[in-house]
């Protein structure tokens, strides 16, 4: 009797496995994988984006996750791969994501790998002689203008630099008439850095009476700018545009100080509104102003920009822009009827970049982002200056002035 007593208590122990278990088993994932720099100067960025993803997903699941077509709640996984901001790196991640079963990517961080990557994916969807991945890829960071245009299945949800450096020149003109030259300094061999001055704000600058009395350059690695200041310094311009990111605008600014150099105003690049600046130069980019499409002014915003905080991440423009793009995608994927099953991943990735190349609109942290035909983003914005440590906001265009 003692024996069946514990081959029945055992039998019941296994079957009561054998009923939870194929439910877990069978549960389905949507996985979504970021990448970004994790490492190098520009790592925060990376660290960042990892945290804002994470904190999405969490908050994604905590309500259900997301509905599949056949009504099914699937759980969302995000991982995080570092490509270290180098083009090869960045290329190979995608590769093994497109072999593996992940969805979508979201990234990277550096222009000069969104770049080479874009390549590598079908350029016109439905093209069979294009051999290129049918794999979709909605970016967070990298900024280099018009870069979504190199393939249909990349998307991005970062700032129409363009747009928001003609605005901040046109409010310059009007608010601080007294200002006339103005100098620019970049990260040469950094494609964002080097596009944002060469074909953003040296463009805008002229449009409203600026004139441009030269510029310098240095590398995104450099320690040393004492040439460069010297420059800044002979021509004595009234506007210093600095496009750089935090690692090197802290040490040109750090510079400028130490040869005495005060121009009447600092004008930064989009990536360089970040704690990273306040917590490496605050003292000394004091007054400095930039255009961002990030700041905490609203009851939404510091709500995820805390959510962000508990990962370890920093809420900024391109981080808060990783989280928006993780309830795009909740929302498309929910729209698109996709199934989540291994036989249907190629069916899935499509019907995902359908749904994404189909949006006008989408719903952001400072409000509505309106989408353009060629996969790129029309964001909210606001002008931040440095006062006190911290980035307030100083304009915003939807309130009266």
């Amino acid at each position: 009797m003692k024996k069946s007593a514990l081959f029945l208590g055992a039998a019941a122990i296994a079957l009561a496995g054998f009923g939870t278990a194929p439910a877990t088993a069978q549960e389905r994932t949507i996985k979504i994988a970021g990448f970004g720099a994790k490492t190098g100067p520009v790592r925060s960025f990376g660290v960042n984006s990892e945290a804002a993803m994470v904190a999405a997903a969490e908050e994604i699941n905590k309500k259900g996750g997301i509905k599949l077509a056949d009504g099914t709640m699937a759980k969302v996984v995000v991982t995080f791969d570092d490509d270290r901001c180098q083009a090869e790196d960045g290329i190979n991640i995608v590769r093994r994501l497109a072999s593996g079963d992940t969805l979508i990517a979201v990234g990277p961080t550096c222009s000069n790998v969104a770049e080479p990557l874009f390549g590598i994916l079908q350029k016109k969807v439905g093209d069979d002689k294009d051999s290129g991945l049918r794999f979709p890829i909605f970016t967070d960071v990298a900024v280099k203008g018009g870069l979504a245009k190199i393939s249909e299945w990349a998307f991005r949800n970062t700032p129409n630099e363009p747009l928001l450096y003609d605005a901040l020149f046109k409010y310059l003109r009007e608010k601080q008439p007294g200002l006339k030259t103005i100098m620019g300094g970049k990260e040469g061999d950094f494609a964002h850095s080097k596009a944002g001055w060469d074909l953003v704000m040296k463009v805008a600058a002229p449009k409203y009476g600026f004139e441009v009395v030269g510029e310098v350059e240095w590398k995104l690695t450099d320690t040393t700018f004492t040439t460069q200041v010297r420059e800044l310094k002979a021509k004595n311009p009234d506007v210093i545009a600095i496009a750089a990111h935090p690692f090197t605008l802290c040490g040109v600014v750090k510079e400028m100080s130490r040869q005495g150099v005060k121009p009447k105003l600092i004008i930064g690049l989009t990536s360089s509104s970040s704690m990273e600046t306040m917590e490496g130069c605050a003292r000394q980019v004091e007054g400095a102003i930039i255009p961002t499409t990030f700041a905490p002014v609203n009851d939404e915003a510091k709500r995820v920009a805390a959510l962000i905080a508990k990962h370890k991440g920093s809420a900024d423009l391109h981080s808060t822009a990783a989280w928006e793009n993780m309830m795009i995608l909740k929302e498309v994927i929910e729209k698109a009827g996709i199934t989540g099953k291994p036989e249907t991943l190629a069916a899935d990735r499509k019907k995902v970049r359908d749904g994404l190349a189909a949006l006008k609109e989408t719903q952001g942290l400072l409000g509505v982002t309106k989408r353009t035909e060629d996969r790129e983003a029309i964001k909210p914005f606001v002008f931040v200056t440095a006062k006190g440590g911290n980035w307030v906001v100083t304009y915003d265009p939807t309130k009266p002035n």
